[in-house]
């Protein structure tokens, strides 16, 4: 099972109160990678005109295809859902189902509808798109660090031997354990410092005149965060270009480092403030919940003959290894 896959079903249960079933969860998230490729490859159709419809026709009808398929898919669990009449978990489709906003004929609010279900469709497979590709983009460039750097991927399982002691056949690292494993989180957050899953942030637009940092910004004039560039740059962080989890230890330069940004902001791979991702603990929690277990379960090896290539490109927002990740994993003898 992918990396994509695994994190997509997991993000299934907050939505829709269940886990997708593995037949639907393989397509879902191809479903989600042709969908960007279509906008990505010509984003004229995020407004699409007559004129476009008709000179790009063939990609429109396949565009229509892929959203049909999406909505066959997400719409199966939104109406199983709403014909429950119990249940002890309160899911995002939940909300959505009971949500009722302005209609646009009643300026004053008055008058309100329900979300149609192509509304619907569209806020969850935003949120599963927001839950699951940068999260697995994520994955895959922790452990390629991991098999990179060997003594890393080792202090990281003798960490968890440590924490475990007593208990070293067990199966799974729970969440419960999560908390003891301070080195897990230093290499996590030193992988989102040197390879943030997006190197930019929703532009922000100023409703004035202003200046920022010494330079003036034109009313109408749009300003975006350089997340890359923050998590590299030697006046805020000593030696950037190493990847070294020791400065988020004890002792080490960001040992008390805020995610959130309310203290300072030395780096925001999930942005920061009140527009921050609103599920950035829910990601972290994936991050060290999955890489934990990957490497507690299986040793993760270069290829033979081959190097791990940490070169990167950019796929739709999303920053991406620009070669495959390729490792040789082997089950870990208790």
């Amino acid at each position: 099972m992918s990396l994509a896959l695994r994190v997509f079903r997991a993000a299934s249960f907050p939505l829709s109160g269940v886990s997708v079933d593995g037949d639907v969860a393989s397509g879902t998230p191809s479903l989600t990678t042709s969908h960007r490729s279509l906008f990505k490859s010509d984003q004229s159709k995020t407004q699409p005109s007559t004129v476009t419809k008709f000179l790009l026709r063939r990609k429109w009808k396949e565009f229509l295809e892929l959203r049909k398929s999406q909505e066959n898919v997400i719409l199966r669990y939104v109406n199983a859902r709403s014909k429950e009449t119990t249940g002890d978990v309160l899911c995002y489709v939940d909300t959505l189902l009971n949500l009722e906003i302005p209609t646009e004929e009643d300026k004053e609010g008055g008058k309100k509808r329900k979300l149609s279900e192509s509304e619907i469709v569209s806020l969850c497979s935003e949120f599963l798109n927001a839950a699951t590709d940068p999260t697995a983009t994520s994955m895959q460039w922790i452990l390629a660090i991991m098999v990179k750097y060997p003594e890393i991927q080792r202090k990281v399982y003798d960490e968890m031997k440590s924490v475990l002691a007593g208990e070293e056949e067990r199966e799974e690292i729970r969440e419960e354990d999560l908390g003891k494993l301070s080195y897990l989180k230093a290499v996590i957050l030193e992988c989102l410092r040197r390879h943030p899953p997006g190197h930019y942030l929703s532009y922000h637009k100023v409703t004035h005149d202003t200046v920022l940092g010494g330079f003036l910004v034109p009313r109408q004039g749009t300003i975006n965060f350089m997340v890359g560039e923050m998590g590299r740059d030697p006046k805020i962080w000593e030696d950037p270009l190493t990847f070294k989890p020791e400065r988020f230890l004890e002792n080490g330069e960001a040992y008390d480092f805020d995610m959130t940004g309310t203290r300072e902001i030395k780096m925001m791979p999930f942005g920061a403030g009140r527009r921050m991702c609103p599920g950035y603990a829910l990601s972290l929690l994936h991050l060290e919940y999955y890489v934990a277990n990957l490497v507690w379960k299986f040793e993760w090896k270069c290829v033979e003959g081959e190097e791990v290539d940490l070169s990167e490109k950019q796929q739709f927002i999303t920053m991406v290894m620009k070669n495959p990740f390729k490792a040789n994993i082997y089950p870990r003898r208790k």
